[in-house]
C-alpha cells in the first residue's frame, strides 16, 4: 500500500476533481467536448511515456517541447510538399530520435549534466525555429487532417493509439529486461554497472526514445489542425514533467510507473477546463502545474528523508 501511495493519491485527487466538475460544471461531461479533450492530450501522453523513462533513469529532458515543435514543422513542410503521411511519420520519428541522440550523446558519453544540456538544446532549437520560420504557420493540404478520415474517426484513432502505446510501455517496463535496466540505472548506476548493465547505453537510449516519441507526437499534433504552429510545443515540457512526477515517478529516479503518470496527466488535463467552467483566469493553469511539480518534489524529499532515517 505504501509503495503505491502516490499513485493512489493522484487517482483519488483525479476522482475528486471529476466529482467537482460533475457538480459545478456538468457540461464538462458532454461526449464531444470530452473526446476533444482526450484527443488534445493524446500527443502529451505519448511524450510522457518517454519522459517517464528519462526521469526513472535519473535524468531530465526539458527540450522535449522544442523537439516537438521542430518535428511538427518538419512534418508539416513534408506534408505540404505532397508527402503521404505514411512517409511523413517515420521521418518525423527519425528526426526526433536524432535530436534525442544529440542529448543522449552529450549526457551519456560526455557526462554533462542533463539539466544543462537539455536547457541549452531547448533554447537553441526554439530560437533556431523562430529564426527560420519567423512565426509563419505551415498550411497543410487536404487529406492530412484526421488522417483523411472523419473527425470522429480521427479523434478515436489518436486516443486509441496513445493508450495502446502507453499500455505497451507500462507492461514493457514491468516485464521486460530492458525496463528493469532503466530502473536499475536510476536506482544505483554503479551497482547496475557491476551487474553487467551499461548505464551509458541505457541513458543514451532513453533520450533517443523520448525524442522519437516527440516526433510521433508531432505527427499526432499536425493532423488535428489545417495549420502547423511553429511554437506548438511551448510549455509541453512543463506539463509532461508535471504529469509524470505527480503520478508517482520519483524525480530522484528509480521509482514509479506509467499508470500513475497517466492518472497525473488526466488530473492536469482537467485543470484547464475546470478553470474555464469555474470562470477562473486561464493563466492560473501554468501556476497550478508549477505548484504541482513543487509539491511532488517536496513529497519525494520527505519520503526519501524518512526512509533514510528508518534505514539508519
Amino acid at each position: 500500500m505504501n509503495r503505491y501511495f502516490r499513485e493512489i493519491s493522484v487517482t483519488a485527487a483525479l476522482l475528486l476533481v471529476l466529482l467537482a466538475l460533475a457538480v459545478f460544471a456538468p457540461a464538462f461531461y458532454q461526449p464531444q467536448p470530452l473526446l476533444s479533450l482526450l484527443t488534445r492530450e493524446a500527443p502529451t501522453l505519448v511524450v510522457a511515456c518517454g519522459m517517464a523513462l528519462v526521469i526513472i533513469s535519473r535524468q531530465i529532458d526539458i527540450s522535449v517541447g522544442s523537439q516537438f515543435s521542430v518535428c511538427s514543422v518538419c512534418a508539416g513542410l513534408l506534408a505540404a510538399r505532397g508527402w503521404p503521411l505514411g512517409l511523413v511519420l517515420p521521418v518525423a520519428i527519425a528526426s526526433g530520435a536524432m535530436l534525442g541522440a544529440l542529448n543522449g550523446f552529450l549526457v551519456a558519453v560526455l557526462r554533462l549534466p542533463s539539466i544543462v544540456v537539455t536547457l541549452a538544446t531547448m533554447v537553441t532549437l526554439r530560437q533556431g525555429l523562430n529564426l527560420v520560420r519567423q512565426g509563419e504557420f505551415v498550411n497543410l493540404p487536404d487529406g492530412v487532417q484526421w488522417f483523411g478520415l472523419s473527425q470522429l474517426a480521427g479523434q478515436w484513432t489518436l486516443v486509441s493509439a496513445s493508450l495502446v502505446l502507453m499500455i505497451g510501455f507500462a507492461l514493457g517496463m514491468r516485464h521486460l529486461a530492458a525496463g528493469r535496466y532503466v530502473y536499475a540505472v536510476g536506482t544505483n548506476a554503479e551497482a547496475a554497472r557491476l551487474s553487467g548493465i551499461s548505464p551509458q547505453l541505457v541513458t543514451f537510449l532513453v533520450f533517443v526514445i523520448v525524442g522519437a516519441l516527440a516526433g510521433l507526437a508531432a505527427v499526432m499534433n499536425i493532423v488535428q489542425s489545417p495549420q502547423v504552429q511553429p511554437l506548438a510545443g511551448a510549455g509541453l515540457e512543463l506539463k509532461v514533467i508535471a504529469a509524470v512526477v505527480v503520478g508517482g515517478i520519483a524525480i530522484s529516479g528509480g521509482r514509479g510507473n506509467l499508470w500513475g503518470a497517466f492518472a497525473g496527466l488526466l488530473l492536469l488535463a482537467c485543470v484547464s477546463p475546470a478553470l474555464t467552467h469555474l470562470r477562473i483566469e486561464a493563466y492560473w493553469e501554468k501556476a497550478i502545474q508549477g505548484a504541482i511539480i513543487l509539491l511532488a518534489v517536496v513529497a519525494d524529499g520527505f519520503r526519501a528523508r524518512r526512509q533514510g532515517g528508518q534505514s539508519a
